[in-house]
């Protein structure tokens, strides 16, 4: 196997190990809250390793650039997610109003 195998494999595994433990604490955690830190990795650490696996793995063009793109979209999206559906939690339990600007 050449190193870029070796690489792509060792990132689809760890992204691959991310997701899998986010899947089954998201399961096991009882509150909403508790669930936002369960997935908060897998969304912006999980996701984007198996995309850099990808990436490492296609051939060099506009494929990998891709990859490489919707991988940075990932980990700065995965944050503003995980914040927006803790502020709809927090409205739906009746911690924060819909109107709050705070």
């Amino acid at each position: 196997m050449d190193p870029r195998t070796v690489c792509a494999t060792v990132l689809l595994a760890a992204g691959t190990a991310v997701l899998l433990f986010a899947v089954l604490a998201f399961r096991t955690l009882p509150r909403p809250y508790a669930r936002l830190h369960a997935l908060a990795p897998g969304t912006s650490l999980g996701a984007p390793l198996t995309l850099l696996a990808l990436a490492v793995d296609a051939p060099p063009g506009r494929g990998a650039v891709k990859f490489l793109v919707i991988a940075a979209l990932m980990v700065l999206g995965g944050t503003l997610t995980t914040l927006a559906v803790g502020r709809v939690t927090a409205e739906h339990e009746g911690r924060l109003s819909g109107d709050s600007g705070t």
